[in-house]
């Protein structure tokens, strides 16, 4: 008995574009060529949108990150007369290669202490791709709020922001006057080294917005290009943390590695592969303090869409269809078709057996081409035919997902927080950055929270030895013998209480980079707390692709951009 599902024809046959993968970069870039009058069809063999970038509820979830780890190279057979009529099809002036998947996960370990969260599963929407934040005045804001896709979205501001130390021992970030003025943690010489700090850096970027020759008030040029960490050396904020255990961190700390986003320990010329200039580093601070009461729903500088970051795709995709642009869910790609003559793609085959012809083709990052056998093949493939895009072997992201019933912080619901190198144990050279979430963010059951957590490493060991020891750090695991759900405590201090840890996930996600040849791929998710690095990408991508055209014209007036009420739940 044939098992092949019941594809329904797809008409028409021919587009502008065919789009495999509903990610955040085919998602954006979908929407771009729809609006730019392309004719595009998008497709994706899961029966949700996002892939890498979706949120998905428990059971989802665990079944989404097996199942990438451990991809079959087998793919959906064709009905025999499809496949036939397809083959013959090839004599013609094309040829059909296999187009297979390859694991872009590894090493998945996902352990549960309660046996109840399962009953509750459709409750959870879990971010495939956390920790994930938005800067209220970052690009992928804006290309929302210019593109209409802002329409489909809500947010809500993220509380605060921490630095977090070997103890699970929460610092709080002063990254506004007024949370530097409230902060009672800063001694008076350090609330003046940080306020002049800032003003000298709005003062810079004031004098660069009115003129560019006009020198006064503006950083020189020599501090500019130097590492960012002796420029704070030399406007006097201590330079580092003199022991793993120290009682909080240096103000230097928290401005490279909770506002300027650093990844890497600035002060280790040998083991930092992304050195901060002081250039970067203010432009860091520059978004980081231009998000900050950008909209009134949010008066901080970050923001989380409700329901979750797998939000973000589903509206750029609801916004290319709109434009014209179709749907189709469910159904696997098998075969790329090629040119016999130029070796350039040409559509693809489905797995009903239909193929479908386009003039341009973007794929998800996990997919491979499989090596010809026949002779006739060989004339049309280009020189590394295995390989769409490019995978970094060298540094991986591992991620981290846990599920609690208690606050990390019993104040506070959504924030986020950051263990600078040295933070967890003196050999630590790289930055764990995480975000917990709440059910007013219907992302969990109400009383509930969810952590994220994610690092950059060289190997999965690596990695997720740093992130074990951050959970470590922040949770009290339950006790054999003892009932999941049980709340009673030994301790005499319940403020001193670590949340008990119910269920969490850790995985390697491998990182890729997208790339512009006749078949064009997208990026994987990067290590990036926002999506700045990855959106760049994309625009260029889109450019490379269509380079007369405009990304999302204007369709609204200027002023309808800056609505405080545009992203107000």
């Amino acid at each position: 008995m044939d098992d092949t599902p019941p594809y329904p024809p797809i008409e028409p046959t021919s587009f502008d574009l065919i789009v495999i993968g509903t990610g955040l970069p085919q998602s954006v870039i979908a929407a771009a060529a729809s609006s730019a009058g392309k004719s595009v069809l998008h497709l994706d063999n899961n029966s949700f949108y996002g892939g890498h970038f979706s949120s998905l509820n428990l059971e989802e979830f665990s079944s989404f990150l097996t199942s990438q780890s451990s991809i079959s190279s087998s793919q959906p057979n064709p009905p025999p007369s499809a496949a036939a009529a397809a083959a013959a099809a090839d004599a013609v002036d094309h040829v059909a290669l296999d187009l297979r998947t390859r694991p872009m996960y590894s090493d998945v370990e996902i352990t549960s202490h309660c046996s109840d969260l399962l009953e509750h599963s459709r409750k959870y929407n879990l971010d495939v791709s956390g920790p994930r934040v938005l800067f209220c005045a970052d690009a992928v804001v804006n290309l929302m709020l210019k593109s209409g896709a802002s329409e489909y979205l809500e947010f809500k501001g993220i509380d605060a922001s921490f630095v977090c130390d070997a103890d699970g021992q929460f610092s709080t970030v002063p990254d506004s006057r007024a949370a530097i003025f409230k902060d009672r943690t800063l001694s008076l010489t350090e609330k003046n080294q940080l306020m002049r700090f800032f003003k000298l850096v709005q003062g810079h970027l004031a004098a660069s917005d009115e003129a560019e020759n006009d020198a006064n008030g503006r950083i020189s040029e020599e501090d500019l290009e130097s590492p960012f960490v002796e420029f704070l050396n030399k406007m006097r904020l201590p330079p580092k943390i003199k022991s793993y255990r120290s009682h909080r961190p240096f103000l230097s700390y928290i401005v490279l590695y909770a506002i300027a986003m650093a990844d890497y320990d600035q002060d280790e010329i040998e083991v930092c592969k992304d050195k901060l200039n002081t250039k970067n580093g203010i432009d860091r601070l520059a978004l980081y303090h231009s998000s900050v009461g950008r909209f009134t729903n949010a008066p901080g500088a970050l923001i989380y869409p409700i329901y979750g970051q797998g939000e973000l795709p589903q509206a750029f995709c609801r916004r290319a269809a709109v434009k014209g642009c179709l749907y189709v869910l469910r159904m696997p790609v098998i075969a790329l078709l090629m040119e016999k003559e130029s070796g350039h793609c040409k559509g693809v085959r489905l797995a009903s057996g239909q193929d479908i012809f386009c003039q341009k083709l973007l794929v998800d990052p996990s997919f491979v081409l499989s090596v010809p056998v026949a002779p006739s093949q060989l004339d049309c493939l280009p020189e590394s035919p295995q390989v769409i895009n490019q995978v970094d072997a060298k540094q991986k992201v591992v991620r981290g997902v846990c599920i609690m019933k208690n606050s990390l912080k019993p104040d506070v619901t959504n924030f986020v927080f950051v263990y600078p190198p040295r933070s967890l144990y003196p050999e630590q050279v790289m930055v764990i950055r995480a975000i917990q979430i709440g059910s007013n963010l219907a992302v969990c059951p109400s009383g509930m929270f969810v952590l994220y957590l994610s690092t950059l490493c060289n190997d999965a060991t690596q990695g997720k030895e740093l992130l074990q020891a951050a959970i470590k750090s922040l949770f009290t695991l339950p006790v054999s013998g003892i009932p999941e759900n049980s709340s009673s405590v030994d301790s005499e201090n319940m403020e001193e209480v670590k949340p008990t840890l119910l269920w969490s996930a850790l995985y390697t996600q491998e990182l890729a980079t997208g790339s512009y040849e006749s078949i064009n791929s997208t990026s994987m998710p990067d290590g990036n707390l926002n999506y700045n690095v990855l959106l760049d990408a994309t625009v260029k991508l889109f450019h490379q692709m269509y380079p007369q055209e405009e990304l999302f014209p204007e369709t609204t007036s200027p002023e309808n951009f800056e609505d405080d009420d545009a992203l107000s739940p």
